[in-house]
């Protein structure tokens, strides 16, 4: 029996994978309502105009709002396909999974949702989240039937398809990147598939239940972390015993089988930094691994910090009557990663915090991707990089504005290799 076509399709939370999904729909024709909590943020698209940067995004949510195939509310709406990208946190010393983004989620579309219906969550979610959203739906409607309940006779579709694309590519990968989908039953699996083959040219990969496909996502980070960790690791290495591990890095990729990547100041983002920590509280006692590759990345900040006052300490040795408020210490970008402006977990915030809070100069931040600092670094002074004149120079973040300029003069601190 042929399935019902997606007239209407509604995006829950229109952050950095929510906005970029809803336009790329929209930009195939399908009317699209997007949902978030912040008015602020629905009433810049609503005007055509993007709240986060992303390559080519703009041109797309511009045209297709000046189309009227999409709109941002506050409040859901009924549809026919609802995809839920919110945040998933965690939470405690224990790093474990906060779902109450995904609850309030699911929440706020039950009360619209219809016979035929399909919900995908898209979110990066620990094991199980996907049955826990199709849970509380059927505890807020019900007289509709769940796959839980029903299984392949159910009013209602579920299925979990995460986002695997990379900031600054997001309009690219959306499109080109396979999905892996996976159902609560096959008939939720094949609805999920062709609602996104409405766009996708890579493969829809059907995983064998919403649990495998959860894990494939938190599989594919945590193995992205436990490399950058031996990188991170590596680096300290070198630096305890003198050793260049730019060179070196280089040098050993030269193998044919190596590929070490480079070191950075941690690791940062919504995905990465957090990803590993569902799998290690699903399995405490077998993570062990995982576990050890983010307390690495973790603890890297700290050292960066520590690099900071082992060079201040040098400035003062040199320097005769200067105290902490006549030091400027300049930082090179804040972003989790190169040529975005997205600051999620960035290792590079942390340090700036401790920068300030132990007073240690006057912090001036080169950070060409954004117009404010946050209010959390609001005794920092955000600067162009023309002005970019201090004492203490710290390289966190390699934006290509930063590669390839001039070495400046004064103590240097480069976590990236620029000036190396």
């Amino acid at each position: 029996m042929k399935t019902a076509e997606f007239k209407r399709i509604s995006v829950i939370g229109l952050g950095y994978i929510g906005l970029p999904t809803a336009a790329m729909f929209a930009s195939r024709g399908v009317e699209v309502v997007g949902v978030d909590v912040n008015p602020k943020a629905v009433d810049i698209i609503n005007r055509g105009e993007i709240h986060i940067i992303e390559p080519d995004l703009d041109i797309v949510v511009r045209s297709v709002v000046q189309q009227g195939k999409l709109r941002a509310t506050l409040t859901a709406e009924p549809a026919d396909a609802f995809i839920v990208a919110v945040p998933t946190p965690f939470k405690g010393d224990n790093h474990d999974p906060d779902l109450r983004y995904i609850e309030a989620a699911a929440k706020s579309i039950a009360p619209v949702l219809k016979q035929g219906d399909l919900v995908i969550l898209e979110s990066t979610s620990p094991v199980g989240a996907t049955e826990a959203m199709s849970v509380w739906l059927a505890e807020s409607r019900p007289d509709l039937s769940f796959p839980q309940h029903r299984g392949e006779e159910s009013d209602i579709r579920i299925a979990h398809c995460p986002e695997r694309v990379l900031p600054g590519k997001v309009m690219q990968e959306l499109i080109t990147n396979d999905r892996v989908i996976g159902g609560m039953t096959a008939l939720c699996s094949e609805r999920a598939s062709e609602l996104y083959r409405l766009f996708v040219t890579g493969k829809c990969v059907i995983a064998s239940s919403t649990r495998i496909a959860e894990m494939a996502k938190l599989t594919e980070n945590s193995f992205r972390d436990v490399n950058i960790a031996f990188a991170n690791e590596l680096s300290l290495i070198c630096d305890k015993i003198d050793i260049d591990v730019w060179e070196l890095i280089s040098l050993a990729n030269r193998h044919p089988r190596v590929n070490i990547l480079q070191p950075g100041p941690g690791v940062g983002g919504h995905c990465i930094a957090v990803d590993p920590w569902f799998i290690v509280s699903s399995a405490p006692e077998q993570a062990k691994l995982i576990r050890t590759a983010r307390n690495v990345n973790d603890s890297k900040p700290d050292w960066v910090i520590q690099k900071v006052r082992e060079a201040i300490r040098e400035h003062f040795s040199h320097q005769k009557n200067v105290s902490s408020t006549d030091i400027k210490i300049v930082v090179y970008g804040i972003a989790f990663k190169p040529d975005i402006d997205d600051l999620r977990e960035s290792p590079a915030i942390h340090i700036l915090k401790n920068l300030i809070s132990e007073n240690l100069g006057h912090i001036l931040v080169v950070e060409p991707n954004i117009d404010d600092l946050p209010e959390a670094l609001s005794n920092a002074e955000l600067i162009d990089l023309d002005d970019a004149n201090g004492d203490i120079h710290v390289m966190l973040v390699d934006h290509t504005p930063f590669r390839g300029m001039p070495t400046p003069s004064g103590s240097l601190v480069d976590i990236r290799g620029v000036w190396s």
